[in-house]
């Protein structure tokens, strides 16, 4: 046997020998790994490490349509001790777990509007925000009108499930005086562009009326606090009164419509005579923002960053976000996102200091 063959076979054996350790220390490995996951992650409030400050969790950067990657549109907001969750769209009260936000202590849902989009995730968060935060009563909401009709209906659906989660873990976990929606409607006045839903502190978060026809009440947010700030578009066209109630901002959250690919897409369902799905494509255009107009939208605020969430449509390969960014930089010189389910966004108090991660 020459050399060669010598250290072949020496290898071999080694492989050999590492596949049959493997196979039996398997099992006490995938238990260590476990456990110390479990250990690190079940009950753990990752957000208390953060520091003083203004931070954004992007936990549905999608739309309705179907994206394995990116659930309906959700942002979660930690100002301070204060937790808020601004809409919150099918699997995002997932995500929102897997990324460490405490979602029994959230204080309070905004929603921007009423399509379904953006409130189908509400039975998840009231059931998470109910039972693993002990709470004593309904998790407020507050929305433009007709929030407390939709929250109703959820109060509804899920009565039957209360009784049970309460005969399950005990009135002292799922307490029944806490299930639910306490929900509030609001209104922006005639004449007006904003007004302030909550202030409370440093904290002052306000409504901004933003175009989204034919709903008439389609509302932004921006939200202050210790001198830092971020606005959220919600659904819109593009908005000069959502760019001058957001000046200044040092994050602004926008949602974009990519005109030319959601084209592509149209034609493809008319060549299949997918007639309904065509009809919806060829409507959504006019409700909704293009990229580039966003970015207009950021350089009239004058934004420090602008960071797309909400996109439309799905966005799988980075060849395609180029696509959708095309034109952006011409109109807007500054920081561009694509936001990423699993984003976080902070904004320490008393600097300018802007991090940017994502945690999954």
């Amino acid at each position: 046997m020459n050399r060669r063959f010598r250290i072949l076979f020496v290898v071999l054996g080694v492989v050999m020998l590492g596949l049959v350790a493997f196979k039996f220390f398997e099992k006490p490995l995938a238990r260590y790994l476990v456990e110390r996951v479990i250990g690190e992650n079940v009950g753990n409030d990752r957000s208390a490490a953060l520091p003083d400050g203004l931070h954004i969790y992007v936990c549905g950067s999608g739309s309705p349509m179907a994206d394995p990657d990116r659930a309906g549109a959700c942002l979660g907001v930690i100002a301070g001790d204060t937790r808020m969750i601004f809409d919150v769209g099918s699997g995002s009260i997932r995500v929102l777990g897997r990324m460490g936000f405490p979602v029994g202590r959230t204080e309070r849902l905004f929603l921007t509007h009423l399509h379904s989009d953006h409130f189908d995730g509400l039975g998840e968060l009231m059931v998470q925000s109910w039972v693993t935060g002990a709470r004593a009563a309904p998790l407020p909401v507050m929305g433009p009108p007709g929030t407390a009709e939709v929250a109703a209906g959820f109060n509804r659906a899920y009565a039957v499930d209360a009784v049970y989660r309460t005969a399950h873990h005990g009135p002292e976990v799922a307490n029944p005086a806490g299930h639910g929606l306490a929900a509030k409607d609001f209104i922006i006045p005639e004449g007006s562009d904003s007004v302030i839903v909550l202030q409370r502190g440093d904290l002052k978060v306000t409504a901004i009326r933003v175009s989204h026809d034919p709903v008439k009440d389609a509302y932004g947010y921006r939200i202050d606090y210790k001198g830092r700030s971020v606005a959220i578009s919600g659904d819109t066209a593009f908005d000069p009164r959502f760019a001058r109630t957001s000046k200044g901002v040092d994050v602004l959250l926008h949602e974009a419509l990519d005109t030319a690919l959601v084209g592509t897409m149209q034609k493809a369902a008319e060549r299949r005579g997918a007639k309904p799905i065509a009809k919806v494509l060829a409507d959504i255009p006019g409700y909704h923002t293009s990229p580039v107009d966003a970015a207009r939208v950021a350089a009239l605020a004058d934004a420090g960053m602008l960071v797309y969430y909400h996109t439309i449509p799905p966005l799988p390969f980075t060849l395609v976000e180029s696509l959708f960014l095309e034109g952006t930089e011409k109109a807007y010189n500054g920081d561009i996102r694509i936001a990423k389910d699993g984003d976080l966004i902070s904004l320490p108090a008393g600097s300018r200091q802007v991090d940017y991660s994502n945690t999954l």
